[in-house]
């Protein structure tokens, strides 16, 4: 694991080349979140692109034209448009931002005076773009003298703007979000101070079964919590009952408890839970071997936060990755938020990876607590899983 990091870490960085005068093409990763009315919800996304794009700015370019997508479209709508981005974009860099389209960019660009910012609109509206086309990866390649990536939320996925596009690019380095993500990430995993924690949590053991299979080679303790928990307690024997479980995975979960044993990787699960019925409207703490018929496990119980803290506590790196339980229900959310908040009071050096669990510990109001909060959910499971990331192997590298 700690090889491919390095193999990572060397991509060279937007620092190491020659900017003044160049067209650059960033690859940012604008997918944020937007309310019903869409409004920005949360721009923590754009926040961390402007680094990198006042870098350009300073070190002199020609012209910087800003590649994301947004969210999921079946072609072009104005749901999906990044026209919603523009002014939030234009304040937090103090500039004015041309709005265009991919097909009129390059008019675009051959009218507008050197330093201007060009935002293009959504890339997926493109059906080539996830399918990683090559006429598209070439016609994005074609607006710039410098490709810059900087969309680590995207950097696990071959298209043609994370990926192809680096194939015709004469210059493709990371940019500074990029690099940040990779070098923190590094810290937790490479060379850490022990004992090192992984806490994962969710719903599924089958989103999270390459990670807790490859990363048992590297962690000194996991604890399991979420409803993913529910089908480890199943696996030693407890009746869950109407608790989420994927009983196919059951095989699966015994064979890490196993593998964890002979490791010597101490593994914790939940030893009390929340429970309700279907209506959640009855809420009911019981010991994780005892949950009563027609009732499921939705958080994580009292004993269980106490039992999980003390294991946080005597850690020196810890890494996050998945909700305790139904946190986004008020009536739930006690178990994650408790964890959330010992993590923060501690001096150890925690790494947060995933969407929900961002938002979780955003909520319990500990964001700025916690090492570093990555901005990548699938991009942060596969690197810890063990992967070399693809937007990573297409960039140039230091000799």
């Amino acid at each position: 694991m700690s090889k491919n990091i390095q193999k990572m870490q060397n991509v060279k960085s937007v620092r190491e080349v020659e900017i003044k005068d160049k067209r650059v093409l960033i690859r940012v990763d604008f997918n944020v979140p937007l309310d019903d009315e869409l409004n920005i919800s949360d721009d923590t996304r754009i926040r961390e692109a402007i680094p990198t794009i006042n870098y350009c700015i300073d070190a002199g370019a020609k012209s910087i034209i800003l590649v994301s997508h947004l969210g999921r479209p079946k072609g072009k709508s104005d749901e999906f448009s990044l026209k919603v981005i523009l002014k939030r974009l234009e304040r937090l860099l103090n500039k004015n931002v041309v709005f265009a389209d991919l097909d009129n960019a390059q008019v675009t660009l051959n009218t507008l005076v050197d330093g201007s910012i060009i935002l293009l609109e959504n890339i997926r509206f493109y059906e080539g773009e996830e399918k990683n086309d090559d006429n598209l990866s070439k016609k994005l390649a074609s607006l710039c003298d410098v490709y810059v990536n900087d969309a680590f939320g995207t950097s696990h996925r071959k298209h043609s703007s994370t990926y192809g596009v680096a194939k015709y690019a004469n210059v493709k380095v990371a940019g500074l979000l990029l690099k940040k993500e990779i070098d923190s990430f590094a810290v937790a995993l490479s060379n850490p101070i022990r004992p090192l924690l992984l806490i994962v949590g969710g719903s599924k053991v089958s989103s999270k079964l390459t990670l807790l299979t490859s990363i048992l080679d590297v962690v000194d303790k996991i604890v399991i919590g979420g409803a993913m928990s529910n089908t480890f307690l199943k696996a030693v024997g407890y009746d869950m009952k109407d608790s989420l479980v994927e009983d196919n995975l059951l095989e699966e979960a015994k064979n890490i408890l196993r593998i964890a044993k002979e490791k010597h990787v101490k593994i914790y699960l939940p030893v009390d839970v929340v429970t309700t019925t279907k209506d959640k409207k009855d809420i009911k703490i019981v010991p994780a071997q005892d949950v009563p018929d027609e009732r499921m496990a939705v958080d994580i119980g009292p004993a269980t936060v106490r039992l999980f803290n003390e294991v946080i506590r005597d850690c020196e790196t810890i890494i996050w990755n998945g909700p305790l339980g139904m946190y986004e229900d008020q009536k739930f959310s006690r178990g994650t938020f408790s964890i959330s908040h010992t993590i923060a009071d501690t001096y150890a050096y925690s790494v947060i990876g995933g969407g929900d669990t961002a938002d979780a510990v955003n909520r319990a109001g500990d964001k700025d607590s916690i090492s570093f909060t990555s901005t990548g959910g699938g991009a942060s499971l596969e690197l810890l899983e063990g992967v070399v990331l693809p937007a990573f192997e297409v960039l140039d590298t230091r000799e």
